[in-house]
């Protein structure tokens, strides 16, 4: 079975524009749960910059999900050299302890 085969339609709706989509079964509910972030961000970009057309509160939105994206990224890096420090440490008190 090819990968399309597997592959799911969903109707989607970004700043009142409609998708139909393939997706996976497994990532539906998490591209569904994006899209709600993504119109709710619209909304708020709507209230905040008023007089604007969608095609501007898009972009603002894609601007944001790319920085929250790249914040992510960064903070998880942090806390993958944190624990790294940590097992460096733990491995001196371990031989200090030890000896």
């Amino acid at each position: 079975m090819s990968q399309e085969e597997n592959l799911i339609p969903a109707n989607i709706m970004i700043a009142d524009r409609h998708f139909r989509i393939k997706v996976e079964p497994a990532d539906e509910e998490t591209v569904r749960h994006s899209i709600r972030i993504i119109n709710d961000k619209v909304m708020e970009f709507k209230k905040t910059f008023p007089g604007k057309d969608m095609q501007d509160y898009v972009s603002m939105v894609l601007i944001w999900f790319a920085t929250e994206f790249k914040a992510e990224a960064a903070s998880s890096m942090d806390s993958g050299s944190i624990m790294e420090k940590l097992d460096q440490l733990e491995a001196i008190l371990d031989s200090e302890l030890g000896s």
